[in-house]
């Protein structure tokens, strides 16, 4: 079993922000509604529980690492999917056979300070981020060493 791994997620905040994971009665929510295969796969077959993730509000001004938390189930079929009321639906998914896959993350904890994608871009130790190479990736993995640097700037006085 290969040791701890991170993720950097993301959302809108006017969708789903760092503040309404940490509001709901266990901080715990399924990052369901994904529909990208690439993210798809990382979800299914790569993430598992104990795994860190950082989460990073797109579309927001400014965008950021806004806090972290922690995979808390594995990937399993995201049942959105196969509602047709969902905000979601995809008709090919069904529960013999689903296309999209999910995970459940906790909230651990808000940054002190946001980290912006400025700051991202122009830390010598953050510059082979996919953040920075591959933005539009909805679910990304992290190094090691960018977590480490991304926690120590969000949490710092």
């Amino acid at each position: 079993m290969p040791g701890r791994r991170f993720w950097l997620l993301k959302s809108e905040p006017t969708t789903y922000s760092f503040d309404d994971l940490l509001n709901e009665d266990d901080q715990v929510a399924e990052w369901d509604g994904v529909r990208n295969y690439a993210a798809r796969n990382t979800m299914r077959d790569e993430m598992n529980v104990g795994d860190g993730v950082l989460f990073y509000h797109s579309n927001s001004k400014p965008n950021a690492v806004v806090g972290y938390g922690t995979v808390v189930k594995a990937g399993y079929p995201d049942h959105t999917a196969w509602d047709p009321d969902s905000e979601h639906p995809d008709p090919r998914s069904t529960p013999d056979d689903p296309v999209w896959f999910m995970v459940d993350i906790r909230g651990q904890a808000k940054f002190r300070n946001p980290v912006t994608l400025q700051e991202v871009k122009v830390h010598p130790d953050l510059l082979e981020m996919v953040l920075v190479k591959n933005s539009r990736l909805s679910v990304q993995p992290v190094t090691n060493k960018e977590w480490k640097v991304i926690l120590t700037l969000g949490m710092s006085e």
